[in-house]
């Protein structure tokens, strides 16, 4: 079974990799949606896969220092691509989160997102740029 809580962030950032004079590599905005997924079977006790008050608190430092930041400035995000932004909350939340299997970002007004479902086993991740 899998559940879910998602989160909205609003915030600034350029890609270092654009070329010169492209729209993305000035400083411009958008309004993120973060959505983070658990898997698990319900606890016997509970009846739940793990407590949405627990899952918000556990995402409500990661919201805070997305929200309204300039993310080129956080540390682990020089380049923040929706893919890198993705891979940063996984970091922060892998050991936080049982059960985590997966996370969206999506740039809605864009129509644009992200899926990412963890480090696969055997393949390194690039380092930023």
């Amino acid at each position: 079974m899998r559940i879910y809580r998602e989160f909205l962030f609003e915030a600034a950032h350029f890609l270092p990799s654009a070329p010169p004079g492209h729209p993305n590599s000035r400083v411009h905005g958008h309004s993120f949606r973060a959505r983070v997924w658990i898997e698990g079977e319900p606890s016997p006790n509970t009846g739940l896969v793990f407590h949405f008050d627990d899952l918000s608190a556990a995402l409500e430092e990661s919201r805070d220092a997305l929200d309204h930041r300039m993310l080129n400035d956080i540390e682990g995000l020089p380049a923040p691509t929706l893919e890198r932004i993705a891979i940063w909350l996984w970091e922060r939340l892998d050991n936080r989160v049982p059960g985590l299997t997966q996370i969206e970002i999506h740039r809605d007004s864009c129509r644009e997102g992200c899926v990412y479902t963890g480090p696969r086993p055997g393949v390194q991740r690039q380092a930023a740029e």
